[in-house]
């Protein structure tokens, strides 16, 4: 199984923006900001959740929301603030919001088909 990758740029309410590398996580519900990534762009907790990992782990995270631009859109969403460690996953909620889908077959992002 490959991986994809996009950069994008993440910026707080005070206008303060960072170019980051995303791995596209399907697997994973919310996009999750590295710790060094949300204090650069000053987001501030808005409340405090708790997941479950692959692994069976539970593990709370608080979490915030930041626009977001990637070459396929850009929107408003919700982002886990990750602890020192944590990676840079761009989840399902957000390509929702963007109207974009992993293709599993081939590694990039489509648009979503509407539902009719």
């Amino acid at each position: 199984m490959g991986l994809t990758f996009v950069s994008g740029e993440v910026t707080g309410p005070a206008g303060n923006h960072m170019i980051v590398e995303f791995m596209v996580d399907s697997g994973a519900e919310y996009t999750v900001l590295p710790h060094d990534v949300w204090n650069a762009i000053a987001l501030l907790p808005k409340r405090r959740e708790r997941f479950v990992l692959a692994d069976g782990t539970h593990v709370e995270r608080d979490v915030s929301e930041c626009h977001i631009s990637l070459p396929q859109g850009e929107a408003h969403t919700p982002v886990i603030l990750g602890q020192p460690g944590d990676d840079a996953l761009l989840g399902v909620v957000t390509l929702q919001i963007l109207g974009f889908v992993l293709n599993p077959f081939n590694r990039t992002l489509q648009p979503a088909r509407l539902r009719m």
